[in-house]
């Protein structure tokens, strides 16, 4: 082998050395720039999570409120819903203590009646402005969707057999809504 060839172990382990140490210094200088960043990021990330946290507060605050305006309006909602309808039946009850009036004044029943009959039709038509539309269930099918059977008599007629003879107590629609069951007695 020649001379050139061979390098000289000391030498080598000097250069090995100056090579570490210098990739030391490079590690240390990035490690400081490193821990810089990491400083800036970690401040960064901790106002964006106060940031957050301040608008949940917020949002959270806002729900609360809604929460309890909603709660309020519907109590309020509750409270007043019937008010409409009342005010329309105060005249029928005007018109109703007239007629009382009028019961102990006198004692020509024609004229009681046709004033009662007159109080009645006003309060039926009051409450068909409202949407209360009454069911005729007289001599048709019984419908368990919207009859409730009291009993069931014997008809000697055909044709009335599984249909409402006799209604007890009417049922009633509001806005196309039952609202009350018609108790019949059913034909068999």
């Amino acid at each position: 082998m020649h001379e050139n060839d061979m390098t000289d172990p000391i030498d080598e382990l000097v250069n090995n050395q100056q090579k570490q140490e210098t990739g030391k210094n490079e590690t240390e200088k990035n490690e400081k720039r490193d821990s810089g960043e990491e400083i800036d990021t970690t401040q960064k990330l901790k106002e964006e999570l106060e940031e957050q946290k301040d608008k949940y507060i917020r949002l959270f605050a806002e729900f609360d409120n809604y929460k309890r305006r909603t709660s309020k309006e519907a109590i309020e909602l509750r409270q007043t819903a019937g008010k409409e309808v009342i005010i329309s039946l105060l005249e029928v009850l005007d018109d109703m203590e007239r007629a009382e009036k009028q019961m102990q004044e006198t004692d020509e029943e024609k004229t009681l009646k046709e004033g009662i009959t007159l109080v009645f039709d006003k309060f039926r038509k009051i409450l068909q402005s409202k949407g209360l539309k009454a069911l005729n269930t007289l001599h048709t099918e019984f419908d368990v969707e919207k009859d409730e059977a009291v009993s069931e008599i014997h008809v000697d007629d055909k044709k009335l057999k599984g249909k409402v003879v006799v209604e007890l107590q009417k049922g009633y629609y509001l806005n196309d809504k039952l609202i009350r069951f018609a108790k019949v007695v059913v034909g068999k």
